[in-house]
C-alpha cells in the first residue's frame, strides 16, 4: 500500500503564502513515475482539481490559481509540494494530495487532507 500525508495547512491572511507538502510512503521506491496532484474541497462545494504534475514533470493548473500556485515534487524525498502565494479567502478549503501509482496497477491514492483557511 501507499500512504500520502499532507502537511503545511493553517490560517493565513489574504495576500499571504503557505507551502503544502505531501509525503509518500509505503510500498514504493520513488514517486518519480507517479502522476500526482492537489485537489481541494471548500465547505458545501465539490472537490476540484487545483494542480497536477505528470511523471515527466509537466504541470497543469486550475484557472483560479494560475500565476499564484506552483506545484513541484522532490523525487529523492518522495514529497510533493504546493507553493501558494497571494492567497485569497476563496482559496479556503481542505487540500488533498493525490497520486496514481503505476506499480500497483495505476492505483489511485488520496491523503487525508490539510485545512487551509484564508482570512480577510
Amino acid at each position: 500500500q501507499v500512504q500520502l500525508v499532507e502537511s503545511g495547512g493553517g490560517l493565513v491572511q489574504a495576500g499571504g503564502s503557505l507551502r503544502l507538502s505531501c509525503a509518500a510512503s509505503g510500498n514504493i521506491f520513488s514517486i518519480k513515475n507517479m502522476a500526482m496532484g492537489w485537489y481541494r474541497q471548500a465547505p458545501g462545494k465539490q472537490r476540484e482539481r487545483v494542480s497536477v504534475i505528470t511523471s515527466g514533470g509537466s504541470t497543469n493548473y486550475a484557472e483560479s490559481v494560475k500565476g499564484r500556485f506552483t506545484i513541484s515534487k522532490d523525487n529523492a524525498k518522495n514529497t510533493l509540494y504546493l507553493q501558494m502565494n497571494s492567497l485569497k479567502p476563496d482559496d479556503t478549503a481542505v487540500y488533498y494530495c493525490n497520486a496514481i501509482v503505476p506499480g500497483l496497477g495505476y492505483l489511485e491514492v488520496w491523503g487525508q487532507g490539510t485545512l487551509v483557511t484564508v482570512s480577510l
